[in-house]
């Protein structure tokens, strides 16, 4: 039931590789981190070990995202896409609203704002079953093919940034902009 490439309606459901690997037997090495680091309380230990990518539009090059992480389309595991945990800013929801073949979630297309090529969707609303699945959590999906991924680079070692150093996107917001404060 994978859908075609050309086709408008596609599953969701991801995993990352090292997820997908480790379901297949194959062991990428220790992916435990038993630090307790900023950010890391909400990522599930398997997805700790991964880097996390910039995102870049392959047509215009504009940065779209900050936080992307590379997973597997689970419908289809032939299918690599990179996610992400929060809106990213170089893109907007484009389009109406549709469901997947595979399941009942709610998606909208999502284009980069330099040049309005679509890049990938947005989970509006997920059904129960998707929900249930193993599923890193991330609602925003990139086309592997639409988008460039580099390393981020972590701020204070030089080495690539890993998602159990990564701040929450709320902690990250508030670092990268400490004026904008709730008024009191």
């Amino acid at each position: 039931m994978a859908p075609l490439h050309h086709s408008p309606r596609r599953s969701h459901r991801t995993l990352s590789q090292g997820e997908y690997l480790n379901s297949r037997g194959n062991n990428q090495g220790n992916t435990n981190n038993n630090n307790s680091l900023m950010g890391s309380q909400n990522v599930h230990p398997q997805f700790r070990s991964k880097t996390v990518c910039v995102l870049s539009c392959r047509s215009c090059q504009t940065t779209v995202c900050q936080r992307g992480m590379k997973a597997i389309l689970l419908a289809d595991t032939r299918v690599e896409l990179y996610s992400t945990d929060s809106v990213p800013s170089g893109v907007q929801r484009v389009g109406p609203e549709y469901t997947t073949n595979n399941c009942h979630c709610k998606i909208r297309d999502v284009a980069c704002l330099g040049c309005g090529n679509v890049l990938g969707y947005n989970v509006t609303t997920a059904c129960f079953s998707c929900l249930a699945d193993c599923n890193n959590g991330h609602y925003w999906m990139f086309y592997s093919s639409a988008v460039a991924a580099s390393e981020r680079i972590h701020p204070k070692d030089s080495r690539p940034l890993l998602w159990a150093f990564l701040p929450t996107a709320e902690e990250e917001s508030k670092l990268l902009d400490p004026d904008e404060s709730p008024c009191r």
